[in-house]
């Protein structure tokens, strides 16, 4: 092979020297990420999520629509913390302070919140179902604002008014839980013993349930109740009611079905199981 012109050693030199300049270049980029040099830092929005699952503790920390299912945060300060729409299902937060927290629309279900702190939180929309409020600390009037069906633990009679454990047990009812309805008129009654609304729908309850002689005698007092607020054509509906139950043959172990069947006319079950929200379309009294 012919020797190479001297004139032309500078110029590949040259060019080896940028060549190599280019590799090196490239190499660092590719390996920085695995070396450590100029590694990207942990996102600014994912920072007070890693703080909190590390140290349970993230006072005023936005978390809005963070991951949180499953997550073990007992104990944990969270007070201030911004938790709008989280995932919180499942979630063990029992002891935990979540004072002054904004909670609008988070998802608590079935999550465990044995002995938390919610004074001052803003838990409007919040789903409560299932979840174990026992021993938790709430401001008053904040539970019926929250999706709290099938929590427990909870002080309801201390924690809803009339209105709202009879929609509870309306909701109940609807659902085919009778039982559950049952308990619910049960507390509405105690808050407001003349509200022969939920007198009358406890009757159906029983009746549905197969409990007839307690459906007659629901039926009965309701009737006085209506009577006494000059509803008297309802009044003598509901006796014909109650002595038709009373005649009925005993019911199996699953009830019978006769709560509704016991009621026709005017006390429809549209017009009887219906949220107190509507009683501007129920001719009936409370």
């Amino acid at each position: 092979m012919a020797a190479m012109p001297c004139r032309l050693l500078p110029l590949l030199s040259a060019l080896g020297q940028r060549a190599g300049l280019a590799l090196v270049g490239a190499w660092i980029l590719v390996a920085a990420p695995i070396v450590g040099l100029g590694a990207p830092s942990a996102s600014a929005d994912t920072m007070p999520l890693m703080r909190l699952l590390e140290q349970r503790r993230c006072p005023g920390c936005r978390l809005q629509d963070a991951d949180l299912v499953h997550a073990d945060l007992r104990d944990a300060d969270l007070r201030q913390a911004q938790l709008q729409r989280a995932n919180l299902s499942r979630a063990r937060l029992d002891g935990a302070n979540l004072q002054g927290a904004d909670l609008r629309f988070t998802s608590l279900l079935g999550a465990s919140l044995r002995g938390a702190n919610l004074r001052g939180a803003v838990i409007d929309g919040a789903d409560l179902r299932q979840a174990d409020l026992s021993g938790a600390l709430l401001d008053g009037g904040a539970l019926p604002r929250t999706h709290w069906d099938q929590a427990i633990g909870i002080d309801r009679a201390a924690s809803l008014n009339h209105a709202e454990l009879h929609n509870a047990g309306v909701q109940a009812a609807r659902d085919g839980r009778y039982p559950a309805a049952e308990q619910f008129f049960n507390e509405a009654i105690r808050k407001q013993p003349l509200a022969a609304v939920s007198w009358l729908a406890r009757a159906i309850c029983r009746g549905e349930q197969g409990q007839l002689a307690l459906a007659a005698s629901d039926f009965g007092y309701a009737a006085s109740l209506y009577e006494q607020a000059g509803e008297l054509d309802t009044a003598a509906e509901l006796r014909r009611s109650s002595e038709s139950l009373r005649q009925a043959p005993p019911a199996g172990r699953g009830g019978n079905g006769k709560g509704m069947e016991a009621v026709s006319g005017a006390l429809a079950a549209f017009k009887v199981l219906a949220p107190i929200a509507a009683k501007a379309f129920m001719p009936l009294p409370f």
